[in-house]
C-alpha cells in the first residue's frame, strides 16, 4: 500500500513543481511588460528561458531566487505581481528611474535583500514589507519623490542587519521594537520628516552605524540612550532637536565618528567622551553646551565646537567655583536651556534669577515659576551667603537636601506648589520656609502638607542622639502631644461647625473689612512667601532704582510695586502693536523684561479714579494676593502713577480659551482635542474650586467665560480677570460689584444675594 501511495504521490509533487516554475515564467514575463524599456536579453512575449535572462538567478527547479538590474537605466514600473515569486530572495533595483508605487513584498517569506534606491517611487503599498521573516536588507535611500509614509511594519524581520530609509519622505516617530532586532547593526534614517524621542529599545542593541541626522521638525528628548548603545562607531545626530546633556559614553568605546552639532544639548562636555579612546572627528557645535571649553587629545583629528555653545571659558580653564556649584545645580534640573542662555560666562553675578552681594557672594536664586523638572541639587549647599531661595510652582520630584538647613544666612526657603516628598530637614528658626502644595512632603515624619513656617521645627525626625535613658521623658511628652493634638482638634472642629452656622443664617455676602485690603495692603508673603512678597517676581520687578519717588508708590508690607518707567520700557511705551485685549476697565499690553520674562500689564481707564475705578483696584489687589494656585493667573505686581492703575500678571503665551475655540483659524492654531478640552475643563474647575472653598477667603469669580481663560504653553488652563470677584458671606454688609455684560458662567451662589 505505501508503495502505491509513493508512486502516487511522487507525480503529484513534479506536476506541482512545474506548475509553480510556470507561474514564476507568467511572472517574470508581467514585469518584463511593466517596464518602458525593456533591460537587454529580456522579452515581453514569451517567458521561454527566462531563468538565463541577465539578471535572472532561478534554483533547479526553475523558481526564480534573484533579479538583479540595478543602473540598467529602467523606467516604467513593478509590477505588484512580483509579490507572486514566493522563492525569491533578493531584488536588486537601485539606481534606475523606476516610478509609481513600490509594490507588497508581503509575507515573501524567503526575502532576504531589497535594493530600490535612487529611484523615483512616488509611493509606498501599504503592508509592504510586513511578514518578511528573513530580511535582513531593506534599502530604499533617495528616492526623494516618495509621499509622505510612516515608518514600515519591521517587527516580524528580526534578522534585520542593514536599513536604509534615508531621503525617503519618512515621518512620524520611531517605532519601539529594537529589543527583537538583535542582528541590527545599520539605520540610516537621514533627511526625512522623523520626531518624537528615542525609543529606549535602541539601549543595548548592537547597532554600529546611527545616521539620523538633518531631519525636518526634529527629533527630541535627550539622547541618555545613547549611554547603553556599547557597539556604536559612527553616529550622526546632527540637526535635530535634540536636548539636556551629553550622557556618559565611557561603555561606547568604539565610536570615531560622532557628530552633534545644530541640537539644544546642554550642560558641561563629560570627560567620558573626551577620552574616547578611538575617536577621531567629532562635531558639538550649535548647541547650548556649558563648562569650560573641552581639550581634546592629539589623537582626535578634526573637533569642531564653535558657535552657538555658553561655555564659560575660552581657552580650556576652569570655570569659577560659583559658577561650577551653579551648573551642578542645573543639573538636577536636567540642565534646561533657558538656564543654558541665562547663565553663559564665568560670572554668575550677571546671570539671571541670582542676585550678588557687594563682595559678589550669591545671594538670591530666583527659579519659581519656571516649570523646572527633576530635583533639588544638595549644591545649594556650597552657597554660603544664600539668603533667599525660590523654587515655588515647579514640577520638582523628590526630597529636600539636608544642605539646605546647613545654610547659615538663610532667610527664605519657598519650595510650595511642586511634587516634592520626604523628610523635611531641620532650619533653623529665623528661615521663613514655605512648602505648600507638596501633599507628600513630611509625610514620613508626620509633618504633613506644611505651609508657611519659621521655626526648626518644622524638621521631621530625631537628630539620631538620644539616649534610652531619655524614653520616660519622651513617654511623657507622647501623652502631653496627643491631648494637646485632640483639643485643637476638638477646637478647630467646634470653629468649623460655627462658621458653617454663621453661613447658613446669614444668606448675604459680608463686607470686606479688612483695613489692610482697604488700603491696598498686601502682607509680605501673602503670595507664598517668596522675595518681596512674591515667590516667582523676576529681577527687574524686584528693584527699585533712584529717582523721582513720585513715578512709584510703596504700601506697607514689602510689597511688588513697580514703577511706570519700568512698564514703559517693557511694553514699548504701552504700543498698539502690543495689545493683548481689552476689557471693561482697560487694555491689557504684553511686555518683555531685560532677562526675557514676558508679562501682561493690564492699564485701567485713568477716567476710572473716583469710587469705580479705586474700588476696582483694591478689589482686585485684595482678591488677586490672597489666593494663589496653579490653575489661577498670578499677580506679578502692581503700580499707582497719577491717575495711572496697573497691574502685572505672568504672561500665557498661548492666549484665550475662546480664541481657540472660536478662533482657530484666523490664529493659526489647530483644533483643540478632545483630551485637550476635558485637561481644560478641569483645569477651570480646580481653579474655581479653590476661588469658592478652599482658599483662606471665599471669592465668586462672576464673569467666568472662555475669554477670561487663559492657556500656557502646556496648554494648561488658568483663570484670570478678578476685576469683577466679590467676596463671600462673612459679614452683614455686602458688597456692592457691577454684574458682568457678558455670557459666561454665573455661580448659584447668586441665587441668596
Amino acid at each position: 500500500m505505501s508503495n502505491h501511495l509513493h508512486h502516487l504521490l511522487l507525480p503529484l509533487l513534479l506536476l506541482s513543481a512545474v506548475l509553480a516554475a510556470a507561474d514564476d515564467g507568467a511572472t517574470i514575463l508581467k514585469i518584463a511588460s511593466s517596464f518602458s524599456t525593456l533591460p537587454s536579453g529580456w522579452s515581453s512575449t514569451s517567458s521561454d528561458n527566462y531563468c538565463s535572462w541577465p539578471g535572472v538567478n532561478c534554483d533547479k527547479s526553475s523558481r526564480v531566487t534573484s533579479i538583479n538590474l540595478s543602473s540598467k537605466s529602467l523606467s516604467g514600473s513593478i509590477s505588484p505581481d512580483i509579490s507572486t515569486l514566493s522563492e525569491l530572495r533578493s531584488i536588486s533595483l537601485q539606481r534606475n528611474s523606476l516610478s509609481g508605487a513600490i509594490p507588497s513584498f508581503a509575507n515573501l517569506s524567503n526575502l532576504q535583500s531589497i535594493y530600490l534606491d535612487s529611484n523615483a517611487f512616488t509611493s509606498v503599498s501599504p503592508g509592504a514589507f510586513s511578514g518578511l521573516t528573513s530580511l535582513q536588507t531593506l534599502s530604499m535611500s533617495e528616492n526623494v519623490k516618495l509621499s509622505p509614509w510612516t515608518f514600515p511594519g519591521l517587527s516580524q524581520s528580526t534578522s534585520l542587519v542593514e536599513l536604509q530609509l534615508d531621503n525617503t519622505n519618512l515621518y512620524g516617530t520611531l517605532p519601539d521594537f529594537f529589543e527583537s532586532m538583535n542582528s541590527l547593526q545599520s539605520i540610516r534614517l537621514s533627511y526625512n520628516s522623523l520626531n518624537g524621542t528615542l525609543p529606549a529599545s535602541l539601549g543595548g542593541s548592537m547597532i554600529q552605524n546611527l545616521w539620523i541626522n538633518n531631519q525636518n521638525g526634529g527629533f527630541t528628548g535627550t539622547i541618555e540612550v545613547l549611554s547603553n548603545m556599547t557597539q556604536l562607531s559612527q553616529v550622526w545626530l546632527h540637526k535635530n532637536m535634540f536636548t539636556g546633556p551629553i550622557p556618559d559614553l565611557s561603555k561606547c568605546t568604539g565610536i570615531f565618528d560622532l557628530q552633534l552639532r545644530d541640537n539644544q544639548l546642554t550642560g558641561p562636555v563629560p570627560e567620558s567622551l573626551i577620552n574616547l579612546p578611538n575617536l577621531k572627528n567629532v562635531s558639538l557645535s550649535n548647541n547650548k553646551l556649558q563648562g569650560p571649553l573641552p581639550k581634546f587629545p592629539s589623537s582626535v583629528e578634526k573637533v569642531t565646537v564653535n558657535g552657538t555653545n555658553n561655555f564659560c571659558t575660552n581657552n580650556g580653564d576652569p570655570c569659577d567655583p560659583q559658577v561650577s556649584t551653579m551648573l551642578e545645580i542645573a543639573s538636577g534640573f536636567g540642565y534646561p536651556v533657558f538656564l543654558s542662555d541665562d547663565w553663559a560666562g564665568n560670572d554668575t553675578c550677571g546671570w539671571s534669577f541670582v542676585t550678588c552681594d557687594s563682595q559678589r557672594n550669591v545671594i538670591t536664586v530666583n527659579l519659581g515659576r519656571k516649570d523646572l523638572a527633576g530635583t533639588i541639587s544638595p549644591a545649594f549647599g556650597n552657597l554660603t551667603a544664600l539668603k533667599n531661595l525660590n523654587l515655588n510652582d515647579n514640577k520638582l520630584t523628590g526630597s529636600i537636601p539636608d544642605s539646605l538647613a546647613k545654610l547659615s544666612s538663610l532667610q527664605l526657603l519657598d519650595v510650595s506648589n511642586n511634587n516634592l516628598s520626604g523628610d523635611i530637614p531641620k532650619f533653623s528658626s529665623s528661615v521663613k520656609f514655605v512648602s505648600s502644595g507638596n501633599s507628600l512632603l513630611g509625610k514620613s515624619s508626620g509633618s504633613g502638607d506644611g505651609g508657611t513656617s519659621n521655626s526648626g521645627a518644622s524638621g521631621g525626625g530625631s537628630d539620631g542622639n538620644s539616649k534610652s535613658g531619655g524614653n520616660g521623658k519622651n513617654s511623657i511628652a507622647l501623652i502631653v502631644g496627643v491631648v494637646v493634638g485632640v483639643l485643637i482638634f476638638v477646637a478647630v472642629v467646634c470653629f468649623v461647625s460655627y462658621k458653617y452656622i454663621v453661613k447658613k443664617r446669614y444668606g448675604k455676602f459680608g463686607k470686606m473689612e479688612d483695613s489692610d485690603a482697604e488700603k491696598g495692603v498686601v502682607n509680605n508673603g501673602a503670595m507664598g512667601g517668596g522675595v518681596n512678597g512674591y515667590g516667582g517676581v523676576p529681577g527687574e520687578l524686584q528693584s527699585q532704582s533712584s529717582g523721582d519717588h513720585s513715578d512709584r508708590h510703596f504700601f506697607e508690607g514689602g510689597n511688588v510695586v513697580i514703577s511706570m518707567q519700568v512698564l514703559r520700557q517693557v511694553t514699548d511705551n504701552f504700543s498698539e502693536a502690543n495689545i493683548l485685549g481689552r476689557g471693561g476697565f482697560g487694555v491689557v499690553y504684553k511686555g518683555e523684561l531685560h532677562d526675557g520674562t514676558q508679562i501682561a500689564v493690564k492699564r485701567m481707564e485713568c477716567v476710572a479714579t473716583g469710587t469705580k475705578g479705586m474700588n476696582e483696584f483694591q478689589a482686585e489687589i485684595a482678591v488677586l494676593t490672597k489666593v494663589r494656585h496653579r490653575h489661577l493667573v498670578a499677580l506679578l505686581g502692581y503700580c499707582i502713577n497719577g491717575n495711572e492703575r496697573l497691574l502685572v500678571y505672568e504672561y500665557m503665551p498661548k492666549g484665550t480659551l475662546g480664541q481657540h475655540l472660536f478662533e482657530w483659524q484666523e490664529n493659526g492654531y489647530a483644533p483643540l482635542t478632545w483630551k485637550q478640552r476635558v485637561t481644560i475643563a478641569l483645569d477651570v474647575a480646580r481653579g474655581v474650586e479653590y476661588l469658592h472653598s478652599l482658599a483662606q477667603q471665599s471669592f465668586i469669580h462672576r464673569d467666568l467665560k472662555p475669554s477670561n481663560i487663559l492657556l500656557g504653553d502646556d496648554m494648561r488652563a488658568k483663570v484670570a480677570d478678578f476685576g469683577l470677584v466679590k467676596n463671600a458671606p462673612e459679614g452683614k454688609y455686602s458688597v456692592e460689584t457691577r454684574l458682568a455684560g457678558t455670557f459666561g458662567y454665573l455661580a448659584p451662589e447668586y441665587a441668596g444675594s
